[in-house]
C-alpha cells in the first residue's frame, strides 16, 4: 500500500512504570519506594500535560507506594483513580479499599 501513512499515537503514557515495578519485585535493582514515587509522579505530571493518561495499573502501584511510605490518604485516592480510569479493575479494587479500610488507614 504505497502512500499510506498511519499516524496512531499510544493509547498510554508509559513513562518508566514497567521499569518500576520491575525494580520493585528484582532484588538485583531494589529501588526504595521514595525513589520509585519521585519516578511515577514525575511520569503522571508528563502524561497529564501531554493529555495522556498513565497505563492500567499505574494508579494501584502508587497507592501501594504511598502505602508503604505512610501517606494513606493518597494511597486511598490513587486506589479510587484506578477505579474509576479503568472500570475492568473495579473487583480488584474495591476488595483493595476495602481491606485498607477495615485496617483504620
Amino acid at each position: 500500500m504505497t502512500g499510506v501513512q498511519t499516524c496512531a499515537l499510544p493509547i498510554y503514557q508509559w513513562g518508566s512504570y514497567e521499569d518500576q515495578v520491575y525494580a520493585m519485585y528484582s532484588a538485583s535493582e531494589k529501588t526504595s519506594p521514595q525513589e520509585q514515587l519521585a519516578k511515577l509522579e514525575a511520569d503522571g505530571e508528563k502524561a497529564r500535560a501531554g493529555n495522556r493518561t498513565p497505563p492500567p495499573g499505574y494508579y494501584a502501584h502508587l497507592g501501594y507506594l504511598y502505602f508503604e511510605t505512610g501517606n494513606p490518604e493518597r494511597a486511598l485516592a490513587s486506589f479510587q483513580n484506578e477505579k474509576a480510569l479503568f472500570p475492568e479493575s473495579q473487583p480488584y479494587m474495591d476488595r483493595l479499599i476495602s481491606r485498607f479500610k477495615k485496617q483504620g488507614k
